[in-house]
C-alpha cells in the first residue's frame, strides 16, 4: 500500500457523485502490486472489461404516467428484511486498503443498509469481525473456500456460524486461481508472503513446483466435486449459497441439491478469461431456477440502471466488489456507505423514471429488447 496517501475526509464534501470517481482516487492510493490485484483479471481481461460493458448493452422501455412519488427498495432474502438489493461481495484483505480493514466496512456496509459477505481470504480474524458486526449489529454472510482438509473445512464453517454468520457463500468456481498475469508479475502469489488469519492452521501440502508453472493454490482444493456441495448442505445450519455459477444446469443441480440461493458469478473476472459477462448468465439462470431459489448477480455494476436491469432479468439482489473496496481505500468507512449510497439513489431514480415503484414493478417487459 502506498502509505504516503492519507485517506480523505469527506467524498460528499468533495462532491464524488459516482462509483468510478473513486477508482483513480483508489489508483492512486494503492499503487502498484495492491492496485493490480484489485484491478486486474484474468489473462488478456476480455471478460472483466465486458462484465462493466455487457450492462451498458441493454436498453431500457420505460413506462411513463405512473405515479412514483414513493419509491420501495425493500425486499427479503433468505430471511433477512433488507433496504435495498444491495450487498456487499465477499473481497480479500481490507487491511490492505485501510487500517481498519474489515471492521471499517462492515461499520459502511451497517449505515449503508446493505448485507455485507465475510471473505474466507479477509485480512481480520473471525472473532475481529464477529466483534465488529456486533457492536455495528450488522448481519453478514461467509464466504467458504472449501480446503483440501474436509474436517478443517467443517471446523471453519461452524467457527463462522458460531461468530454470528447466518449464510454460507461457498464459492465454487475457483479450484485453481486463473491466469492472473498482473498478480504473476507482481510475484503478489508468492505463498511465503501471504497470509489470511481465517485461514490459520489450515494444512497446506508444500508445493515444489517452480512459480512459472504453478498450476494450484495452497488455500485451495482442487477436488471440490457436488458431493462436498451435498455435504455442506447436509453440515450448515445456515443456507448453502453457491457463489460461481453460469450455467443453468449447473444451477438447477445446486439447487436440486439443497442449495438456498445461486450467486451468478464470474469471480470478477479473475478466474478463466472469455466466460461470459454475468449479464449475459443470468437470463438462462433465472428462467431455469428463479421459480425455487432467489438468484444474485455480481460482476462489472457500476450504475443504477445496471442494478435495476438486473432485476428486470430476474435476479433477487446484486453484489458488487471493487466499487466498495475504491471507497474504502480513499474514505475509510465513509467511502463504503457512500458507494452503496450513490448506488443505491441512482437504483431509486431508475425505478422511478421507468414507471416502476416497487421491485416488483421491474420485469422483462421493462427492457427494451422485449418490446413489439
Amino acid at each position: 500500500m502506498n502509505e504516503s496517501v492519507g485517506v480523505r475526509a469527506d467524498p460528499v464534501a468533495d462532491r464524488i457523485v459516482h462509483l468510478t470517481q473513486l477508482e483513480p482516487l483508489a489508483e492512486e492510493r494503492l499503487a502498484g502490486p495492491t492496485w493490480d490485484y484489485v484491478a486486474g483479471g484474468a489473462a488478456d481481461e476480455h471478460t472483466l472489461e465486458d462484465n462493466v460493458a455487457g450492462w451498458s448493452r441493454i436498453k431500457l422501455a420505460p413506462h411513463t404516467l405512473v405515479d412514483v412519488s414513493h419509491i420501495d427498495t425493500t425486499t427479503t432474502l433468505l430471511g433477512h428484511a433488507l433496504a435495498h438489493p444491495i450487498l456487499i461481495a465477499p473481497t480479500a484483505r481490507h487491511t490492505a486498503y485501510h487500517p481498519d480493514g474489515e471492521a471499517a466496512t462492515i461499520r459502511g456496509a451497517k449505515a449503508a443498509e446493505a448485507l455485507y459477505v465475510q471473505s474466507s481470504l479477509g485480512g481480520t480474524g473471525l472473532t475481529e469481525v464477529a466483534d465488529a458486526a456486533r457492536s455495528a449489529d450488522q448481519p453478514w454472510w461467509f464466504q467458504l473456500y472449501i480446503q483440501r482438509d474436509r474436517d478443517w473445512t467443517q471446523e471453519l464453517v461452524e467457527r463462522a456460524v458460531a461468530a454470528g454468520a447466518t449464510g454460507l457463500a461457498v464459492t465454487v468456481d475457483t479450484p485453481t486461481l486463473g491466469a492472473r498475469d498482473r498478480d504473476k508479475r507482481d510475484n503478489l502469489g508468492a505463498a511465503a508472503g501471504a497470509f489470511y488469519p481465517i485461514l490459520d492452521g489450515a494444512p497446506v501440502l508444500p508445493d515444489a513446483t517452480p512459480a512459472h508453472r504453478r498450476i494450484y493454490n495452497p488455500h485451495l482444493s482442487p477436488n471440490i466435486t457436488w458431493a462436498d456441495l451435498e455435504w455442506l448442505v447436509e453440515i450448515s445450519p445456515v443456507p448453502v449459497i453457491p457463489k460461481g455459477i453460469l450455467r443453468a444446469d449447473d444451477a438447477h443441480r445446486a439447487v436440486d441439491l439443497g442449495a438456498a440461493a445461486v450467486m451468478v458469478s464470474n469471480h470478477g473476472a479473475r478466474n478463466l478469461d472469455t466466460v461470459p459477462a454475468t449479464v449475459d448468465a443470468l437470463p438462462g439462470i433465472v428462467s431455469r431456477v428463479s421459480d425455487r431459489v432467489p438468484v444474485i448477480v455480481d460482476g462489472g455494476i457500476r450504475r443504477g440502471t445496471d442494478v435495476a436491469k438486473a432485476l428486470c432479468l430476474g435476479a433477487t439482489a446484486v453484489m458488487i466488489g471493487r466499487p466498495v473496496i475504491w471507497g474504502l481505500a480513499t474514505y475509510g468507512e465513509r467511502g463504503v456507505t457512500h458507494v452503496v449510497e450513490m448506488l443505491r439513489t441512482e437504483f431509486e431514480m431508475a425505478m422511478a423514471l421507468l414507471g416502476a415503484p416497487r421491485l416488483r414493478n421491474l420485469g422483462p417487459d421493462l427492457l427494451w429488447a422485449n418490446q413489439p
